[in-house]
């Protein structure tokens, strides 16, 4: 995959000034000497090209040679290490024939973590791998957001942008991997990182939006649409395209959760109250609505991509696994498996590409994130894998495409980065 990019500016807000402020820590690593204090746009834009190119251009850095990925233990068998190197030889979206997951312990390696180049200097919020290049994404309440290469051994950083007065409360790569699309927490401005262009856009306002601000949001499997959660129970579909509202769905209660189906053509979201919503996305009709078994206040949603399973989170920690076909025909449908394995609120649920994993987390609580092997429904005893802490508390979690690299975004400003040694590509 090639980037072209192009930017026709340093920061947010500088569009009058023909002089850019090169000192600044977001820019530093983009001047070649002292004297380059400032900088015009045009040479910044030129600079910020060349070292997009550099990085991502032709053939990019982590694919031109073998690396050794991990430091060797006396334990690691040296087919571990070769299905290290070997991956960051096969990146792209195909997967490969690998046997079902084993339940139990999941094989896996502590890496350098994701952002180890350029760590936040506050809480991270957001932790996302690339859709089709071997990249993570992350952002914070430093007000930036960063790019890095995904190598294992340095993750070199791609770029940072700086938002100001913005400190990002969720960032979300479109389906494309071209955008990326950033929001804060008290006011309904939002970004649009474009990568191919180089520029970051403000939108200001959206057409059809009545709400004081914009903080949660979906991208659609399709990427024509954003799913915008409102207050007093609205969810607002907004087109990628023409940036206006189209369609609003409403539920009783506040919401907690949404999630799309694999296919984009259904919505699911539960509510503040327990309750759990299935909607038609192109009709905007409620298709079934039931409680959460034995929920009180809902917190989190996540659907699998396989189409099968349906998870919702509560206050209490429990996390519901339904089958999403049971789900569609049933007014009361009883979940597959209760899992009790977080004691404080489960916040944050996320499905492995594979629907073979489902991480949960607390961000109430240290080391409060666990793996769950899928179907068998048992978590993997060796995760959180050291007796120090190494993951604190957890606000988000990913799986890279091929699900070769697992990350959380922790309040400490840093992404945990593991290798799971099951899976052979990135």
């Amino acid at each position: 995959m090639q980037w072209r990019h192009r930017c026709d500016r340093g920061v947010v807000g500088q569009r009058a000034k023909q002089q850019v402020d090169m000192t600044h820590r977001f820019r530093r690593d983009l001047t070649k000497s002292d004297a380059e204090a400032k900088m015009s746009k045009q040479k910044l834009q030129q600079r910020m090209k060349e070292q997009f190119q550099k990085a991502m251009g032709g053939m990019p850095s982590w694919a031109e040679s073998k690396m050794c990925l991990f430091s060797k233990t006396k334990d690691d068998s040296d087919d571990e290490d070769e299905d290290g190197d070997d991956l960051m030889r096969k990146t792209g979206n195909f997967v490969g024939s690998s046997d079902s997951l084993p339940k139990g312990i999941i094989r896996m390696k502590k890496c350098l973590d994701a952002n180890n180049d350029r760590p936040s200097e506050d809480r991270l919020t957001t932790v996302q791998f690339h859709p089709s290049a071997q990249v993570v994404m992350t952002a914070g309440l430093d007000q930036s957001i960063s790019l890095f290469q995904v190598d294992g051994k340095t993750n070199p950083k791609i770029q940072s942008i700086h938002l100001e007065k913005f400190p990002v409360h969720k960032a979300q790569f479109s389906v494309d991997g071209e955008q990326v699309v950033a929001t804060s927490f008290r006011n309904k401005l939002f970004y649009i990182y474009d990568m191919m262009e180089g520029k970051v856009i403000p939108v200001h306002t959206v057409r059809g939006l009545r709400e004081q601000r914009v903080k949660e949001f979906e991208v659609s499997p399709d990427g024509e649409s954003l799913l915008l959660t409102g207050t007093s129970g609205y969810l607002h579909v907004l087109t990628m395209k023409t940036k206006e509202v189209v369609n609003s769905m409403k539920i009783n209660g506040n919401i907690a959760g949404v999630a799309f189906s694999h296919d984009g053509s259904k919505v699911f979201t539960n509510s503040e109250e327990g309750e759990v919503y299935i909607w038609d996305m192109r009709s905007s009709k409620c298709l079934n609505r039931f409680t959460d078994d034995g929920c009180v206040s809902g917190t989190s949603m996540a659907a699998s991509k396989n189409g099968q399973y349906l998870a919702c989170g509560s206050a209490a920690g429990v996390v519901n696994v339904y089958s999403q076909e049971e789900c569609m025909r049933q007014n009361n449908p009883k979940p597959l498996k209760a899992i009790m394995n977080l004691v404080t609120s489960a916040t944050f649920l996320r499905f492995n590409p594979t629907s073979e994993i489902l991480a949960i987390a607390s961000r109430a609580d240290d080391e409060a994130a666990r793996l769950v092997h899928i179907p068998s429904f048992t978590v993997f005893s060796n995760f959180p894998m050291f007796q120090r802490k190494t993951i604190y508390r957890a606000h988000r979690m990913d799986f890279s495409p091929n699900s070769g690299f697992f990350s959380l975004a922790n309040n400490k400003g840093h992404a945990p980065l593991f290798r799971l040694l099951h899976y052979k590509n990135f």
